[in-house]
């Protein structure tokens, strides 16, 4: 596949948040299809091209971690920072003890993943764009560890490390084990900008793994 690629991304700690849970953050057992894609344009987006993650090598058995955090409850608001754009003196954080509140959170742990992804060519390409100068990009900025921004896994207190990965076979911890894991956010639809909706998909894990490819979403 000449605009596919494979990278391996791994780190201590990951949390891609299930959104049924309102308080107590609780991660999906594996990365989801959005927050890989994520992690591929941290490292290069433009806006020619877009990824298309094809499938996930979960490479590390599944395990869980449960930290307490302290979060605020609230955000500045938006007059408290036109005030100070204007000139004004009003504090652009949040240092009130009462908007301080302490909450669980169950995240992976030892996570390591292989992203195998293409990417397709969009209508804001230019004449000099093409596959070959993206695939090049890319691959250069792989090979030399570059990046826009540090990619993260679902949060930004996670960092991921990431690499090229040029093994003809990946090896995973789940050989022979087939694991349903459940419907799982696949990604948004922003058709509408002013009703972006989520999407869903049953995914289920086999010889560790997560095809991502023509799956049913539900929304």
């Amino acid at each position: 596949m000449s605009r596919g690629v494979r990278v391996r991304v791994w780190g201590d700690l990951a949390l891609f948040t299930r959104p049924e849970m309102k308080v107590e953050r609780c991660s999906y057992d594996v990365i989801t299809p959005s927050a890989a894609r994520g992690i591929l344009e941290a490292v290069y987006w433009h806006p020619g091209m877009k990824w298309v993650v094809d499938r996930i090598y979960v490479k590390n058995l599944i395990r869980f971690t449960s930290i307490r955090r302290n979060e605020v409850k609230s955000k500045v608001s938006a007059s408290s920072a036109l005030t100070v754009m204007n000139g004004g003196n009003k504090p652009l954080f949040i240092s009130s003890r009462q908007e301080i509140v302490q909450r669980a959170a169950i995240l992976l742990r030892d996570v390591d993943y292989v992203i195998e992804a293409h990417f397709d060519m969009t209508e804001h390409a230019s004449d000099e764009d093409n596959p070959g100068k993206f695939k090049d990009i890319i691959m250069r900025r792989l090979r030399r560890g570059e990046c826009y921004h540090t990619p993260y896994f679902g949060c930004r207190e996670f960092p991921a490390k990431f690499e090229l990965c040029e093994d003809d076979t990946v090896a995973t911890e789940y050989q022979g084990v087939e694991k349903d894991l459940g419907y799982m956010l696949y990604d948004f639809d922003y058709t509408n900008p002013e009703d972006i909706q989520p999407m869903f998909f049953r995914a289920v894990l086999k010889d560790g793994v997560l095809e991502v490819r023509d799956q049913e979403v539900v929304r």
